[in-house]
């Protein structure tokens, strides 16, 4: 079989997986937060933290419900780092060091999973499970929670009330993310994932000498890394090591993983809002975005100056394009292939990717409320093209609703631009972290903040950012890249729902058809385009060029 027949195979067996999953899945999504009804667990649960689960909350209420939880994880996380002496399974790894345990609890708290460091050398497996495993589960739960506020915003008419968080957040970590987990995780387990609470075991080498191969409860963390679109792996190798993706099967199950929950969102945001037709629109967008990035990835990488370095010969180009499009597409941030070696043409449609603003189809929650924003500018956009108030599912696009939303865009670029430019600047800090000069140093650098301000988590692998200054300023930069969009997310669901649903008009815009498919898609583009086309022709366009 040809390596293009294979990859086609691939792409195609993957969309097929989607698809059976899409409406099974995301009509489960969205009776888990609809129902009123509670189970007795999350009862029990909810009497000892002493939450009244009935009790509904304003946008700023649950604004305070996120931005607290998240910051007493981030303090957790970073005593947990610090504390690794004192807790078993540490191997003798020691504290890990200040700077680099507060840039893993901002990236592992916001669903980065951004990693500075070699897991096999840093991490205990008690850190592993008790803090960063506990983190995929709870982010992801948190992107979840957002995304079921701003559709409820969408839905809901003259309330001030979006819900209750720690409802939301509890019924997508019982409901949705561990019975996912558990199966995922047997079926990467049955495909030959390692799963071991051992350091490690010892072997002899052909040459006669000792080395010990690293063990770690890898089939576990695969299994939530890939379905809250986290990344983070147990392995410094990430889904490059054959020991948390093994074959081709695990190759294509762990693609499936990432992209499951946000694909189904798309369902589950039709059905809540009682017309399933505007979830297609979403997901044509997304599928179009995505496919498109996977062509020119693929394509790139097929036909560039170097085609095989840095690719997994058990995947080869196609597997390896096909992984890089959906992780940086969905804010996940695995790699069973270094982007660093991907050709400039390549490794810059990882980049724009996530100079998309992750939505294609984007992270668990993140996507969904991304996108829905993006829709509210898109028809912001047609109504001053025809001159009147634009709407959107029945709800008047206001200023207050219009600067929410361009907040919520803006706040990544901004981010992003003014990381990347201080750290340009800054006398010996590129000097020291660069490993590639020119063009190529540049798209490192410009990755590296995109990554971050995208809670995406992946890397170009050529910088090394140890330093107190990386380690601090891609640790700010993820946390204000994750939460300044979701407090403007939440401020929109808020004016939503205090609005009553105006009835639609002849000179309503339809947003069911191709027409608003194809200007959601290109408000898409040309956001991107306007914000990033100077730093980008100075990056991988200049170097894809040479």
């Amino acid at each position: 079989m040809s390596p293009t027949l294979a990859g086609l195979l691939q792409a195609g067996l993957l969309i097929a997986a989607l698809a059976a999953v899409h409406r099974p899945l995301g009509d489960y999504l969205a009776r888990v937060f609809s129902t009123p009804e509670h189970t007795r667990a999350e009862t029990a649960l909810y009497r000892l933290v002493r939450v009244d689960p009935d009790a509904e909350q304003r946008w700023g209420t649950y604004a305070q419900g996120v931005l607290g939880f998240s910051f007493v994880s981030v303090v957790l996380l970073y005593l947990l780092q610090r504390l690794q002496p004192l807790l078993p399974f540490d191997f003798g790894r020691g504290a890990v060091p200040p700077g680099m345990a507060f840039n893993n609890a901002a990236s592992f708290v916001s669903n980065t999973n951004w990693q500075s460091y070699v897991p096999e050398v840093v991490m205990g497996h008690a850190v592993q499970m008790v803090g960063l495993t506990v983190q995929n589960f709870v982010s992801a739960a948190v992107g979840l929670a957002v995304a079921m506020a701003l559709v409820r915003g969408f839905i809901r008419s003259r309330t001030d009330r979006l819900g209750n968080f720690w409802v939301d957040l509890v019924r997508g970590t019982l409901r949705v993310l561990l019975p996912m987990a558990f199966v995922s995780a047997v079926a990467l387990l049955a495909l030959g994932v390692v799963m071991s609470l051992r350091s490690g075991v010892t072997v002899v080498g052909p040459d006669g000498v000792s080395h010990t191969i690293a063990l770690a409860p890898a089939a576990s963390q695969e299994a939530i890394k890939m379905l809250g679109t986290n990344g983070g792996g147990i392995f410094n190798a990430n889904s490059a090591h054959p020991f948390e993706n093994p074959n081709s099967w695990t190759n294509l199950l762990e693609i499936f993983l990432l992209m499951a929950i946000p694909v189904s969102l798309t369902r589950a945001f039709g059905t809540l809002v009682g017309n399933r037709r505007q979830g297609y629109v979403l997901l044509s967008v997304m599928g179009v975005l995505w496919a498109g990035m996977l062509g020119v990835i693929w394509w790139a990488e097929a036909h560039g100056l170097r085609p095989l370095e840095g690719k997994e010969t058990r995947f080869g180009v196609a597997g390896s394009a096909l992984f890089a499009d959906s992780t940086t597409g969905t804010s996940t941030g695995a790699v069973n292939s270094m982007h660093d070696s991907f050709s400039g043409l390549g490794g810059g449609g990882t980049l724009l990717n996530m100079l998309f603003g992750e939505m294609t189809p984007g992270g668990v929650g993140t996507g969904l409320y991304s996108i829905l924003v993006m829709a509210v500018i898109a028809m912001f956009l047609a109504g001053l093209m025809v001159g009147r108030t634009p709407e959107y599912l029945g709800k008047k696009l206001g200023k207050r609703e219009v600067t929410a939303a361009a907040v919520s865009i803006l706040a990544m670029p901004t981010v992003l631009l003014l990381g990347a430019g201080i750290a340009l600047v800054l006398p010996g800090e590129v000097d020291k972290a660069l490993n590639n000069p020119g063009a190529h140093g540049l798209s490192e650098v410009l990755y590296a903040y995109a990554s971050a301000s995208n809670n995406n988590g992946s890397a170009f692998a050529g910088i090394t950012v140890t330093s107190d200054w990386f380690q601090s300023s891609l640790g700010v930069c993820m946390l204000l890249g994750r939460f300044i969009p979701i407090v403007a997310v939440l401020a929109l669901a808020g004016s939503l729902a205090a609005q009553r649903k105006v009835p639609e008009s002849a000179g309503t815009l339809p947003t069911t058809g191709p027409l608003f498919a194809t200007l959601l898609g290109g408000s898409v583009v040309l956001v991107a385009a306007l914000t990033f086309i100077p730093a980008l022709a100075l990056g991988p366009i200049a170097e894809a060029l040479l």
